[in-house]
């Protein structure tokens, strides 16, 4: 017996077994690593020479749907700046097409099409759902690693206790427990496993009694063990290198859990085991060479346009032509860049890097030189000070509204001029700004006194919100106290902006409660209440026409619903009459007729509720 590092006394030979199955658990889990990142990178290689946008867009819907989250990173991190060259693109044809009609650069303005939308929307959906499961793993390891500790409690007090005929047995299944409990968070793997067999060894040391028990059990082991070896001697033969590897890791797993073998067979067994891991590994390795060289020649061919490409970023003309000549080159050689297949991840970053900073230079001194030949900025100027005269002539106004709405105006004519020479662009544009800060000061020194006003209503609104709550929590209130105070509550002016709706919201909720809890009213007065507040809220919403016509259109198409459904069944009720199943259909049907029928009887009254002043509650309940 020796002390482990946990300050637990261990059998020599059970650290011996925890060493081995920690130098298997470290062949699959660490010198692996890369060449099994290389192994999901290639699954199911996609060539992207033809692809459309629309094509990307379909892939990246595919990928949405997939749960290889590993060969899922590989195809986006390849795919998006693939699409987004062709986005690019576009937007450069588009803005090329617009200078050569005779706009200005910085009145562009470029929109996304549909697809663009459905790639940026598919790509978050992605992130999104890959975020959720490695949130759900890392949850599902913390619980294993609560489940496990519970295990190690159960299991020190099991060790200390007396000696009986079921202490075995709880043992075995404290063993399975274990086994079934599933990964836990890497930084604590050593400490938890340390500790198991630490207290399995303990377990046997202390129990004499169960000594042939011990023995018969690790011979049991070694059984499982020599069938592992033998599964995973068979993996060689698997044509599928990611599969061969997927399911040695798996009986690595299993290797690991089996429990301790008879100390004689240990290091046999493990050499065995380890023999047949070795050939997969081999066979993979070998795999991943192939698999370099062909990344290494992708390399030299992007490196090769890398260097053709960093000649463009100093181009420099006069001529629109040549300009025009050497954008159809340089996308030439996007095309060939593309085309090539993925290159070594440690010089993927450089090489693109080399690429695409020349690529962008390029068109930044095209998008410069077109800037310079802008011949409008002097009409702009004129505009301009035009813009000025007329804010400046209203800045002392009074008419809030109306010329607060011609400032707007001013200032969107503003927007759309467009630039002035590069000399004057500050000047004017602090004139323009000085006259119409001019005017919302002195707005705003009269919105303030508004403001105080609104919250003194905010106030005596909350107030009238609390008052119900009260009547209602004490079973006091009655429908004249909810008429009373919602009377009250409307008769009120208006509340601060950002309170409106929440206000509106807890008056609107406190009020259905109260009418909830009176038990002398029915359910259908009780509905038809509850409705007459939400249209009054409506009445005294700052936008109620537009409010209550929207309401009122979407009752219309609701009861041109129901009226078709009401016809189409009582037509579909007439073709049962020769039918097996006549009477069965028939009272199928006409039970629908009649749920329709009552449910156009509903949004009617709706309707002529909207259309006449809103009832009082204390009417409606007589």
């Amino acid at each position: 017996m020796i002390v482990n590092e946990n300050g637990l006394l261990v059998e020599k030979d059970a650290l011996d077994q925890m060493a081995s199955e920690g130098e298997a658990l470290h062949g699959v889990g660490s010198s692996n690593t890369h060449a099994e990142a290389h192994l999901e990178e290639e699954e199911s290689p996609i060539d992207f020479t033809h692809f459309q946008k629309a094509d990307y867009v379909e892939l990246v819907k595919e990928l949405a749907k997939s749960d290889n989250y590993k060969r899922t990173d590989v195809l986006v991190k390849e795919m998006k700046p693939l699409f987004d060259a062709i986005r690019n693109a576009e937007r450069k044809a588009a803005l090329d097409r617009y200078l050569a009609d005779g706009g200005v650069a910085e009145d562009f303005e470029y929109r996304a099409d549909e697809l663009d939308h459905q790639f940026d929307a598919t790509l978050k959906l992605i992130r999104d759902k890959r975020q959720a499961h490695f949130k759900h793993l890392e949850d599902q390891k913390n619980a294993s690693l609560h489940k496990k500790e519970e295990i190690l409690e159960k299991l020190r007090a099991l060790v200390d206790g007396e000696d009986s005929p079921q202490a075995f047995h709880q043992f075995k299944d404290l063993q399975k427990e274990w086994k079934n409990s599933g990964p836990v968070p890497v930084a604590h793997i050593k400490t938890m496993w340390a500790n198991y067999n630490a207290l399995v060894d303990r377990f046997y040391d202390h129990r004499n009694i169960y000594f042939e028990l011990k023995e018969l059990d690790r011979r049991k082991n070694l059984e499982t063990k020599k069938e592992l070896c033998v599964r995973a001697e068979k993996l060689k033969e698997v044509n599928s290198i990611q599969d061969a590897v997927r399911e040695l890791n798996e009986l690595h797993n299993e290797f690991k859990h089996v429990g301790p073998v008879p100390a004689e067979d240990q290091e046999a067994v493990w050499q065995r085991f380890k023999a047949a891991s070795d050939a997969v590994y081999a066979k993979r390795d070998a795999y991943v060479a192939n698999l370099q060289q062909e990344l290494v020649k992708n390399m030299a061919l992007k490196e090769a346009i890398g260097e053709e490409v960093s000649a463009y970023a100093s181009f420099a003309s006069d001529r629109i032509k040549e300009w025009n000549e050497k954008t159809k080159e340089i996308l030439e050689l996007q095309k060939k860049w593309d085309a090539i297949g993925a290159v070594p991840r440690a010089k993927q970053k450089d090489t693109n890097k080399k690429f695409w900073s020349s690529f962008k230079l390029f068109f930044h001194n095209k998008s410069v030189f077109f800037k310079k030949l802008d011949e409008e900025r002097a009409k702009n100027l004129k505009l301009k000070e035009e813009i000025v005269a007329k804010a400046v002539a209203l800045k002392e106004s009074t008419d809030w509204d109306k010329t607060s709405n011609e400032l707007k105006v001013l200032q969107n004519q503003w927007k759309e001029v467009g630039p002035v020479p590069e000399k004057w662009r500050d000047k004017i544009y602090l004139q323009f700004k000085e006259a119409c800060d001019f005017f919302f000061e002195q707005r705003r020194g009269l919105q303030k006194q508004a403001d105080l006003e609104q919250e003194a209503n905010l106030v005596k609104k909350e107030a009238i919100v609390r008052q119900l709550e009260e009547l209602t929590a004490n079973k006091a209130v009655t429908i004249a106290d909810v008429q009373n105070l919602r009377s009250q509550f409307n008769s009120l002016g208006f509340v601060p902006k950002n309170a409106m709706a929440s206000i509106k919201s807890r008056f609107t909720e406190a009020a259905n409660k109260a009418i909830a809890s009176i038990e002398n009213l029915s359910e259908q007065d009780k509905s038809q209440a509850s409705l007459e507040i939400e249209i009054s809220a409506l009445r005294n919403d700052p936008q109620s026409d537009r409010k209550l016509f929207q309401r009122e259109q979407t009752i219309r198409k609701q009861i041109a619903k129901a009226e078709n459904d009401i016809g189409v069944l009582e037509n579909n009720l007439t073709f049962f009459e020769r039918s097996k199943n006549a009477s069965q259909m028939k009272e199928e049907y006409g039970n629908k007729i009649k749920e329709a029928t009552a449910h156009l009887k509903d949004l009617k009254k709706q309707l002529k509720m909207l259309q006449q002043p809103t009832e009082t509650l204390a009417k409606t309940n007589s």
